[in-house]
C-alpha cells in the first residue's frame, strides 16, 4: 500500500506581470516530493508549476476545468475507467466534474492552467 505524500501547495502568485519567470531555476530549487507553485495570474486564470513524484489523491473540481502540460518526465492522469499518459510536450484537459488522480512515477515537471479560484486539492 502506498502512503499519502505530503503536498506543498503555494497558491499565492510568485510573479507579477512584467516579471521574468525562470522555470528551470524554480525546478532546480524544489526539494519537495509534490510541489505546486502558482507562477502568475493571466486574466481570471492562474499558471501553476508542479514538480512532482508520487501520486495525488482522487478528487474533482465541480465548476472548473484543469489543463496539464508536461515539460519534463512522465505524468499520468487516472480517470474512472482509463489512464492517460503524458510525455514531454503533451497536454490534456480534465473537464469540470470529472473524478481524477494525477501521478508521476519519476520526478516530473508539469504546468497547469486553471481558474484562479480552483481548490487545488478538489471540491
Amino acid at each position: 500500500m502506498q502512503t499519502q505524500q505530503p503536498y506543498s501547495i503555494n497558491l499565492n502568485a510568485r510573479f507579477a506581470p512584467l516579471e521574468l519567470v525562470d522555470l528551470q531555476a524554480l525546478v532546480d530549487a524544489c526539494r519537495d516530493p509534490w510541489h505546486n507553485q502558482t507562477l502568475c495570474r493571466v486574466n481570471d486564470c492562474v499558471v501553476r508549476l508542479g514538480v512532482v513524484q508520487g501520486q495525488f489523491h482522487w478528487h474533482k473540481h465541480d465548476t472548473e476545468d484543469e489543463f496539464f502540460y508536461v515539460v519534463d518526465g512522465r505524468f499520468f492522469i487516472d480517470l474512472e475507467g482509463r489512464t492517460v499518459e503524458l510525455a514531454p510536450q503533451q497536454g490534456f484537459t480534465v473537464p469540470k466534474g470529472v473524478v481524477h488522480r494525477t501521478r508521476a512515477p519519476e520526478r516530473s515537471v508539469v504546468l497547469m492552467i486553471e481558474s484562479k479560484g480552483i481548490v487545488a486539492t478538489g471540491d
